[in-house]
């Protein structure tokens, strides 16, 4: 699949993180990933898993691939007959991660999260782990509309990413200076919130949201009727 294809935000800012060869065998080892996190990586990845298998059976969808453990962790989560699907707009994530997952329990797709070719309400439950910040605003608000379009009623979104920590929290000035340095979308997470977005979308979703590490993270529980 050729760089042409690739969104243009994903080749201008993040070729160096998910779409150069060498970056996949740099940054996917957890020890990385968590150091990145303040090592609340695994905490993280372990209330995305809690609020999925809290949620309704059969499959999974994850929107997006992600470095470390979690997909595989995904997979030992579900029931026998379900699968995890992921999506992913980079050819060599999607190839990347097949060698770490079983193929009877997964199904991958490449495909971009603003426009996905997937069936509406195909889904009972979905993923979207640390990807919204790192999208332009009007992408993201695409994101979230398509994850909705394929949740199906009765369905769970959970969201994993940055927040606003409080203002006295110590590595506020730290996480603002490596959004400033890396991350060009993601201080929009500190000014504008995910619920207002997501009640715009859908009014009638249920949202729980529960901050992490005073406020530095988000994690999102959207049940839609």
């Amino acid at each position: 699949m050729s760089d042409s294809r690739l969104p243009d935000y994903l080749l201008r800012y993040y070729r160096w993180a998910y779409v150069a060869p060498a970056a996949l065998r740099f940054w996917d080892h957890e020890g990385l990933v968590d150091l990145i996190l303040f090592h609340q990586y695994r905490r993280l990845r372990d209330l995305a898993r809690t609020a999925l298998r809290q949620g309704p059976a059969g499959d999974l969808l994850q929107i997006a691939c992600v470095y470390g453990s979690l997909s595989a962790c995904l997979v030992d989560d579900l029931a026998p007959t379900a699968r995890l699907h992921v999506v992913d707009v980079v050819p060599e994530q999607l190839r990347h991660l097949a060698a770490k997952l079983p193929a009877h329990a997964s199904v991958l797709h490449r495909g971009d999260s603003a426009h996905l070719a997937l069936a509406d309400a195909s889904f009972a439950r979905i993923l979207i782990f640390f990807l919204l910040h790192e999208q332009p605003a009007p992408v993201r608000l695409a994101t979230l509309r398509e994850a909705l379009r394929i949740l199906c009623h009765g369905g769970r979104l959970v969201i994993v990413d940055f927040h606003r920590p409080a203002p006295w929290h110590p590595l506020r000035p730290l996480q603002w200076l490596i959004f400033r340095l890396f991350e060009p979308f993601a201080s929009e997470l500190w000014t504008a919130e995910l619920i207002p977005l997501l009640q715009q979308l859908h009014p009638d979703l249920r949202i729980e949201q529960e901050l992490i590490c005073a406020g530095l993270y988000q994690r999102l529980i959207i049940d839609k009727p």
